[in-house]
């Protein structure tokens, strides 16, 4: 049983097996040197003290031989993208083949519905949550104005019942049962954004199968935070971005994930580029296009090495600690984060996260009553930085790798304050 007060803080964090990692993360500071109490990893991850090392060994490397790096670096620049795959694919539990690192995560969006949304006159709809990233909204809007379909009459919206926040696995079976015949493809986030709900991944698969439905996942919030098991789940396509829990810099470069079952299929329509062109016969210059297979069949381009690197800085700290360990302790420290919130007697506030930690990642998203944003702005000037998203809702997340038990512990102590 949890206690609320900060010697069993303390006491968790020294029982704590990865309190090493803190250590590692450059924590922002305020004015007076102190640490800011940071919740916002589910927007931008704090940057491991090792990241700019790896970049400099490229920088060193660009200055010390110039474009003879492609092959001459330490860390040649031709195969980098090959570094960070095995990495990728544990943390997403995917196969090397399934997953590669490119571009960024809407713009894997659309590159992977140009192949896998094929609407006809009759299957052409797209389901996604009602509140799903606005991105996802845009992206899966334009594609039905851009294959012909009103976005209004071809989007479904898979939403929360009347008085609730969260979604029911069994409302999204009905919604296909019904209209499977019409919808092509299911959209969703693994985890919410707003609610931070993750969601069954593999039992979306299976109903949207079921209607011969083609299922992807938007693993923003997921990747580096929950263990979704794409493989297993049996899913089409998934895609993410690394800047969040897997901590790569701002705007760093997305990750990609295609089934296996989808691996070898030539035919698939895609756009095409020089990079997902057979990396065998890619510098003969005069070949007829020959795709490649698995994930590095979406590639277009040559990949931003920097942007590489700092990636690579993130998933080797990832291989070392492994995500059974992440997600244990996540588990613990969103359910003391829970706990505290919990035992402060007011009704200004209340979680809508889910409770249960195997239905949620290590965000807690606190609805606050009659908002007006002016706590959140408290809890800023009070150096503790979480993340308000309209109308209603301060999300927090505190992160495995960097986040403590006593962080968790002031923090609560300072909102209890401030209400």
């Amino acid at each position: 049983m949890y206690k609320p007060t900060l010697d069993y803080a303390q006491q968790l964090d020294k029982e704590d097996k990865l309190a090493h990692l803190r250590a590692q993360f450059h924590i922002p500071k305020d004015k007076e040197g102190n640490d800011w109490l940071y919740f916002t990893g589910n927007s931008l991850g704090l940057q491991p003290k090792q990241t700019q090392q790896y970049i400099q060994q490229e920088l060193d490397d660009w200055a010390k031989y110039g474009v003879e790096g492609h092959f001459e670096a330490r860390n040649p620049w031709m195969p980098y993208h090959e570094f960070l795959t095995n990495s990728m694919a544990k943390i997403v539990g995917a196969k090397p083949l399934e997953v590669v690192v490119m571009n960024t995560l809407t713009t894997n969006l659309h590159l992977l519905m140009v192949s896998f949304y094929q609407p006809t006159k009759t299957k052409y709809k797209i389901v996604i949550e009602s509140d799903a990233f606005p991105s996802d909204r845009y992206a899966v809007q334009s594609q039905l104005k851009f294959h012909g379909s009103d976005a209004e009459d071809g989007l479904i919206e898979w939403k929360p019942r009347e008085g609730e926040e969260l979604l029911r696995i069994e409302d999204l079976e009905k919604i296909v049962d019904e209209q499977g015949d019409e919808i092509a493809l299911l959209l969703i986030g693994g985890v919410n954004y707003y609610t931070g709900q993750y969601l069954d991944i593999k039992r979306i698969a299976e109903i949207g199968h079921a209607k011969n439905c083609i299922v992807g996942i938007d693993l923003a919030h997921g990747a580096g935070n929950i263990s979704p098991e794409l493989h297993e789940s049996g899913v089409d396509f998934a895609a993410w971005c690394t800047y969040k829990y897997l901590n790569s810099g701002p705007g760093s470069l997305a990750g990609l994930f295609v089934h296996e079952k989808h691996a070898h299929n030539k035919d698939l329509p895609r756009f095409a580029g020089w990079w997902n062109h057979n990396k065998e016969t890619r510098f003969n210059m005069r070949q007829p296009f020959d795709v490649m297979p698995g994930a590095e069949g979406w590639q277009l381009s040559n990949p931003p090495i920097l942007s590489m690197a700092a990636i690579r800085a993130s998933l080797d700290m990832f291989e070392e600690v492994g995500m059974e360990a992440l997600r244990a302790k996540s588990e613990k420290l969103t359910g003391y984060f829970e706990y505290l919130i919990n035992q402060i007697d007011t009704a200004s506030i209340k979680i809508i996260t889910p409770s249960n930690p195997k239905e949620r990642g290590c965000q807690l998203s606190i609805q606050v009553k009659n908002a007006d944003k002016s706590l959140h702005k408290k809890l800023t000037e009070n150096n503790i930085i979480t993340d308000w998203r309209e109308p209603d809702v301060i999300r927090c997340a505190p992160v495995p790798m960097y986040n403590s038990f006593e962080d968790v512990y002031r923090m609560v102590e300072t909102l209890k304050t401030l209400l």
